[in-house]
């Protein structure tokens, strides 16, 4: 198990290496100058460019160094939280980052929480009355969340909330020690959309999990003891058929933190994704460079985390 944890972590580390390469180029071969967005401030009627001022904002970003050395400063500024400065905003963005975290992780957290309630429950419910009324609705439901893309079930609940009901979200964000209410409120919508979609993988694997357990010998064996079928459902089967389903439960916190672009642009949520989206729109190389890094490296420590948990919780499992 050591000897696995050890290996994991040095591909973790020879992946974050490869990431960081791949994105540092694609942002420098990327077409546009960030240098005379700075210089004209996004407005393209001006014309008259002055190259001389554009060279020295070249030079104070550090955009004449010779790129393996931009690389390697900005490795080095990444390991040492160092993270500089926005190009466009002058604010730290280690800063602004701490500031907007909190925002993502409560989206993410509240996605989770509700996939989780939803698919678990639903994926048991679908295999005990496997072939029933539940079990097609139940299925119903998870093909619609794994059809159905995030950003327009958004869009339908903004454009049916506002037309129909005559509802439209909060746009001015609260934190949660401001107002708690206004705060989960803004957040209920966003967090049970973008479950959805998670909610559905799970109750699909919980389903087929669930089933291939309850074929069990030893499920058939407490059925033949006279075990009440709640009890051999809940006690027996559930905690067997639970295992796989850890996995998708691991895997859809890193992508849902990682994924919340969408949604907190759709909701207006001052949080990680709207301010990557910002900063992709400006070319604001010291903010995107520093969010992909972290989305990067939160999905590999979660992917390894997941295995991690799934040997300790079956013993069956071993890793060379």
């Amino acid at each position: 198990m050591r000897n696995y944890i050890i290996k994991r972590i040095l591909q973790g580390f020879l992946t974050m290496a490869l990431v960081s390469m791949l994105i540092f180029a694609i942002l420098r071969i990327a077409p546009g100058d960030v240098a005379l967005m700075i210089y004209t401030q996004g407005d393209e009627s001006i014309q008259e460019i002055d190259p001389v001022a554009l060279e020295a904002i070249r030079e104070n970003l550090g955009l004449n160094e010779p790129l393996p050395k931009q690389y390697l400063n900005w490795v080095v500024d990444m390991a040492t939280f160092n993270w500089g400065e926005s190009y466009f905003h002058g604010a730290s963005v280690f800063h602004d980052f701490k500031r907007k975290l909190p925002i993502t992780l409560e989206l993410g957290i509240m996605s989770v929480l509700i996939s989780t309630v939803m698919g678990i429950p639903l994926g048991i419910l679908m295999a005990v009355r496997q072939d029933r009324t539940s079990d097609y609705v139940g299925r119903i439901f998870s093909l619609g969340g794994l059809s159905i893309p995030n950003f327009w079930i958004a869009t339908m609940v903004l454009v049916g909330g506002l037309y129909i009901f005559g509802w439209s979200p909060q746009l001015e964000y609260r934190g949660i020690t401001q107002d708690f209410s206004a705060n989960l409120t803004m957040l209920f919508w966003p967090a049970v959309i973008t479950g959805y979609s998670s909610a559905a993988t799970k109750a699909r694997m919980m389903r087929s999990s669930m089933l291939e357990v309850l074929r069990q010998d030893y499920v058939r064996t407490a059925h033949s003891k006279g075990l009440a079928p709640m009890i051999v459902t809940y006690k027996h089967a559930m905690a067997n058929a639970l295992l796989p389903v850890v996995t998708v439960i691991g895997f859809s916190f890193a992508v849902i933190i990682s994924g919340s672009v969408i949604m907190e642009n759709i909701f207006q949520l001052p949080g990680l994704g709207q301010y990557l989206i910002s900063a992709m729109n400006d070319r604001d190389y010291n903010v995107v460079q520093s969010l992909v890094t972290f989305f990067a490296m939160w999905i590999i420590l979660s992917n390894l985390l997941v295995d991690i948990s799934y040997a300790w919780l079956d013993p069956r499992i071993r890793y060379d």
